[in-house]
């Protein structure tokens, strides 16, 4: 009999996936371990292998649709077996609190035609849309219109048989024998402006994770009062240790050690004198963590990603450096679970090696502080009345003026600036 493969659920927080791309087609011979679509979560992309052996009888979703978890994406089989009991229904597209899903849409292998094949969805997106005529108002369905314009079929010909009054994809269906005539016979419709050639533009979907950035980015500016405080700090002594553990590192055994790595483990210290920097603003009251699960904003080519390290606080600056070489480079290589993306109480966001002298972080909702990290520049300062250069490195706080005050906030920076600046103390802790 038929077989459905699901949608995989990439950890716990995930209730949906798009689709990005099929790799296979209805009619294809498939094997189990064969790569049959790819699709992303809101943070990380992935393919999905078959389970399964046998013919593909059909595919219930298009390439960018939006799918729960745990739905049926296709049906792998015998060539004519019934499949039918495996195609998803409307309610099982979109989980619960989610935007709608894209409505299934059934492919079955093609047959030559004369006329532009018209593929009918078996549910009609929402919302309606109203189109303008010589004979009034319609309204039309964003598929059924997309579909009239694609075949040259007069929407004010077609006879409506959705709700409402409106037309669907289906109604089409009678209308595309017809649709050059039907078009011909119908008023030409006066453009209302020369349309862009398509040399001059590139029009690119957004992607799962930049749609979820974008999401996070609004809702976070918009829901928070953010202000930002700039510090900079005397680098000398943790430019030091980072030669010389980048010398010894060979014999020792030690990984990579950066100076972000070293930023990341004083601030996972500092904050733990500092409580309402490492917490969760929900509604009208605060959580407060006993340990720092310190996120870390990781630059990749699908967009901003923020893998978090778990009870940083705990850990050695070695141990630090390696979980943030690890964490790095699965998100970058795009197989990072969404589990290790979640969880986070602060963020260190570092665009210091970009360049940038100071900028505004956005704070990651809930948490209510976020710092930047920012470049070394050569300034001047007096000792024993004698001017002295030495390396200062920039740090930018934002916090959530909801939750921690501006002199709070200062007093943890002002620690923060301390103990990068007496590290080998720090250390010693």
């Amino acid at each position: 009999m038929a077989v459905g493969i699901l949608m995989p659920k990439q950890g716990i927080t995930v209730e949906s996936c798009v689709l990005t791309a099929w790799k296979k087609k209805v009619g294809d011979e498939i094997k189990v371990g064969d790569v049959l679509f790819a699709y992303e979560t809101d943070k990380a992309s992935f393919e999905c292998e078959s389970t399964e052996a046998g013919t593909m009888l059909a595919q219930f979703f298009a390439d960018g649709d939006e799918v729960a978890v745990l739905t049926n994406v296709c049906a792998i089989g015998k060539p004519g077996e019934d499949y039918s009991a495996l195609i998803p229904v409307k309610e099982g597209t979109t989980p619960a609190g989610a935007a709608a899903a894209a409505p299934a849409t059934f492919v079955a292998p093609s047959t030559p035609t004369a006329a532009p094949a018209l593929q009918v969805s078996a549910v009609e997106p929402e919302p309606v849309q109203t189109v303008v005529t010589p004979a009034g108002e319609l309204k039309v369905s964003p598929r059924a219109k997309a579909a009239a314009e694609r075949l040259g079929i007069n929407l004010a010909a077609v006879t409506p048989s959705g709700p409402d009054g409106r037309i669907i994809e289906r109604d089409l269906a009678s209308a595309n024998t017809f649709g050059k005539e039907t078009a011909a016979a119908a008023p030409a419709a006066i453009p209302a402006a020369a349309p862009a050639s398509a040399a001059e533009f590139e029009d690119i979907k957004l992607s799962g994770v930049r749609r979820s950035i974008a999401k996070a980015m609004v809702n976070s500016l918009s829901s928070m009062a953010q202000l930002t405080h700039h510090f900079s700090f005397d680098a000398t002594e943790i430019i030091a240790l980072r030669a010389k553990l980048k010398a010894s590192a060979e014999t020792l055994g030690l990984p990579n050690i950066t100076l972000n790595d070293i930023v990341l483990f004083a601030v996972s210290r500092t904050l733990k004198n500092h409580p309402y920097c490492n917490a969760h603003l929900t509604g009208d009251s605060i959580r407060l963590f006993k340990h720092v699960n310190l996120g870390m904003a990781v630059d990749t080519e699908r967009g901003l990603l923020v893998p978090t390290i778990f009870n940083a606080d705990t850990l050695s600056l070695s141990e630090i450096a390696k979980q943030s070489k690890a964490l790095a480079k699965e998100a970058q290589g795009g197989s990072i679970s969404p589990d290790k993306l979640s969880g986070g109480t602060f963020t260190v966001s570092n665009l210091g090696s970009l360049g940038v002298e100071m900028f505004t972080p956005i704070i990651n909702p809930p948490q209510t502080c976020i710092i930047g990290v920012c470049n070394l520049q050569t300034r001047v300062k007096l000792a024993d009345g004698q001017p002295v250069y030495y390396q200062a490195m920039g740090l930018s706080l934002t916090y959530d003026h909801r939750a921690v005050d501006g002199a709070p906030a200062s007093r943890f920076m002002q620690e923060l600036c301390r103990n990068l600046e007496n590290f080998n103390a720090l250390l010693a802790i």
